[in-house]
């Protein structure tokens, strides 16, 4: 298993940042880390992402692990390999970014809804298979599914909040992809948005604890 995706799994949560206004994104990621989460996904379609995520990965080297969102072409994906992204996550199934991903060494997490969107993906080389979007499937989609998908791993990713994610762990999904709950562009017109991203940071963090 590639060490960057065994460090997902360990983490058990990579937060989304969409929007992240410049001036506030590496502090921001600094309280992320400070909380326990160590693993974040810049989308690509950020203004800017490319340059943030190079940003981030000078900022903060091996200390997060930093990756690129929103990947959905070839050209996506080499692009964020340059930026430095550590690993790739795709909102569909997309062979282009898989074969870029593959011949570079860098893990791709690979969207999907349906049974056969996950086999095509795991086929193509997804490390780990993204089911999105969860919150309109819920927990029990994932128990269906590994029923005759077991042993795929599965990333729960949309409507995922601290009050569920227990559940979609616990029905088989090895982590989650968390996005607007945890970090939102409306929380930097916030005084203390470092007070409101810390605490909802920590209530992830003790929910998957529980779990483990």
């Amino acid at each position: 298993m590639n060490p960057v995706t065994e460090q997902v799994l360990r983490q058990r949560i990579v937060s989304i940042l969409r929007n992240v206004p410049d001036e506030h994104l590496v502090k921001a990621v600094g309280v992320l880390a400070g909380n326990g989460i160590r693993a974040v996904e810049v989308t690509l379609n950020t203004p800017g992402a490319l340059e943030q995520i190079a940003r981030l990965r000078k900022e903060y080297g091996n200390e997060m692990l930093i990756g690129a969102g929103t990947v959905i072409t070839g050209e996506d994906a080499e692009a964020a390999i340059r930026a430095g992204a550590a690993f790739l996550i795709t909102p569909c199934v997309t062979e282009e970014a898989a074969t870029v991903a593959r011949e570079a060494g860098i893990p791709v997490y690979m969207g999907a809804m349906t049974p056969s969107e996950i086999v095509r993906a795991s086929r193509l080389g997804a490390d780990i298979v993204k089911v999105f979007p969860c919150g309109s499937l819920g927990p029990g989609y994932l128990k269906e599914v590994l029923a005759p998908l077991n042993g795929t791993p599965l990333m729960a990713v949309g409507g995922v909040a601290p009050e569920n994610v227990g559940e979609y762990l616990r029905a088989g999904a090895v982590c989650a992809g968390v996005g607007g709950s945890l970090v939102s562009a409306r929380d930097f017109t916030l005084d203390g948005w470092e007070l409101l991203l810390a605490d909802r940071s920590r209530r992830y963090v003790e929910a998957i604890a529980k779990v483990l």
